[in-house]
């Protein structure tokens, strides 16, 4: 979506054109949701990082189920040795334990997200692009804006299109947070950054 950073002569003459830098709303808005996902410091590489996904992973049907939806085909009886640390998983196996691990965070997180912005909601600060490299009369007058998102069904699409990486999803829904700056919104469809707590 170029809105007003393109030119509109070509369909190449998109964002960036007269030097602008920063990405897509909806892709920021991803990026800070991925920035505060915590969990396991130590590399699923080492022992105790191996242990403890194993411990959050096999706890659970969703944990199990997290490992099956990365790729993990092994049987039970395989996890239980991984998990009593008699058999070690091979390399390509320790990537797709990681990759569970993590998705099983983000979704447990998601979980705990939408009940608590369902309904306070949280204040998003948008970082304008960065102009530095922009003529002047080429440039536009844009400040940091905040705007207060709350409800149960924008978090919930939110939530659900971060979860599964559905793009398209996240880019309708920061066209509707955007929507509510006015009438400069379309110079927020591209971002340096976006903040907010969860």
């Amino acid at each position: 979506m170029a809105g007003r950073w393109g030119t509109g002569a070509t369909p190449d003459s998109g964002f960036g054109v007269f030097g602008a830098r920063g990405v897509e709303g909806w892709r920021a808005l991803g990026r800070e949701m991925d920035r505060q996902v915590t969990g396991i410091k130590s590399p699923v590489s080492t022992r105790r990082g191996l242990a403890a996904r194993l411990r959050y992973l096999t706890r659970s049907a969703a944990g199990l189920e997290a490992m099956r939806r990365a790729g993990i085909t092994v049987r039970q009886r395989t996890i239980d040795a991984w998990v009593a640390q008699t058999q070690r998983p091979r390399p390509a196996n320790l990537r797709r334990i990681d990759a569970a691990y993590w998705d099983l965070r983000r979704r447990n997180l998601g979980v705990e997200w939408a009940r608590r912005l369902a309904v306070r909601g949280t204040r998003i600060e948008i970082h304008p692009v960065d102009q530095t490299d922009v003529r002047t009369g080429r440039d536009r007058d844009l400040v940091v804006r905040r705007v207060t998102v709350r409800g149960h069904r924008i978090w919930d699409d939110i939530i659900a299109a971060w979860i599964a990486g559905n793009h398209e999803m996240l880019d309708i829904v920061w066209d509707e947070i955007i929507t509510d700056l006015g009438s400069d919104y379309d110079s927020y469809s591209y971002v340096s950054s976006v903040g907010f707590g969860l």
